[in-house]
């Protein structure tokens, strides 16, 4: 079982988010600058693909949000300082929107950012495109795609991650922890942002516990970690967490006495990683 972790919400957050913040900003460097390789490609920290939920499950006015909080995380003073923990003091990343099997697209391709300049350029694109909407839940194949983009750049970064956030279980495509293993084999780690804002127990497509199944289906690698969303006014602070970690490189200590920060199951997973596929056969299938 891949290591990995799960961060509380709600006060929570908002107080364990600034702590993590200032944790990580007192680490300072602690690798050494990555070389440019015989293919000429540029040294940065971390390359990151931003993995965003834009199907039907997600309404207006979460997918608006969504952008929101991603293009606001990143101009964040916090955000800009853990660019400068790096050796490199820059990132490389790309933003892309998914939906079913093959529902993939990038919204903004790969740039680097290494200061407020460049940050504001990515965000400025990112909330100047287009807002749609796509059937079906295919994470597996957000996944899949997301790796395929490391290969595509011309960076060389010291860690590959892929952020990917959304509000359904997969229901379309490979199944999701078989996506996960090939992905994580490949040296991506992959970090969740379950979103649970509005749930629904009438929605025969939701799931309660989207956050355990992230947890035991979705994430891996080294260090990774969710943060899942209870309420719309933490989605903001939720995704600079998770971004400045992410940029940082920092990984935070289990803390069992607050239950803000646990291991994932040490063997079997907790929900079926297959439970979408089922309720969809149930529901659509006939």
């Amino acid at each position: 079982m891949f290591l990995s972790r799960r961060l509380g919400s709600a006060a929570h957050l908002r107080l364990f988010s600034v702590g993590l913040i200032a944790a990580a900003l007192a680490f300072g460097p602690s690798a050494a600058p990555a070389q440019a390789g015989a293919a000429g490609k540029v040294p940065v920290d971390v390359e990151l693909v931003l993995a965003v939920d834009i199907s039907y499950s997600m309404d207006t006015e979460e997918l608006a949000l969504q952008r929101e909080g991603y293009a606001a995380a990143i101009v964040s003073k916090e955000f800009l300082d853990a660019l400068k923990l790096g050796p490199n003091g820059q990132i490389a990343i790309e933003y892309v929107e998914w939906a079913g099997e093959g529902e993939q697209k990038v919204v903004v391709e790969w740039r680097i950012i290494d200061g407020p300049e460049s940050a504001k350029a990515f965000s400025d694109a990112v909330l100047g495109a287009p807002i749609r909407r796509v059937y079906r839940t295919s994470i597996s194949s957000a996944l899949l795609f997301a790796a395929d983009q490391f290969d595509l750049n011309g960076f060389k970064g010291l860690r590959r991650v892929i952020d990917v956030s959304g509000d359904g279980v997969n229901n379309q495509g490979p199944p999701v922890a078989l996506a996960r293993d090939a992905v994580v084999q490949r040296g991506i780690t992959v970090n969740g942002l379950p979103l649970l804002m509005k749930r629904s127990s009438t929605s025969a497509l939701d799931v309660p516990e989207l956050d355990v199944y992230y947890e035991d289906c979705v994430i891996g690698g080294p260090g990774a970690f969710v943060i899942p969303v209870q309420r719309m006014e933490e989605f903001s602070r939720a995704i600079k967490t998770k971004l400045v970690l992410e940029v940082a490189g920092v990984v935070p200590q289990p803390q069992p006495q607050t239950g803000l920060i646990r291991y994932a199951a040490a063997s079997q997973p907790r929900i079926s990683c297959t439970i979408g596929e089922k309720i969809w056969m149930d529901h659509w299938a006939n």
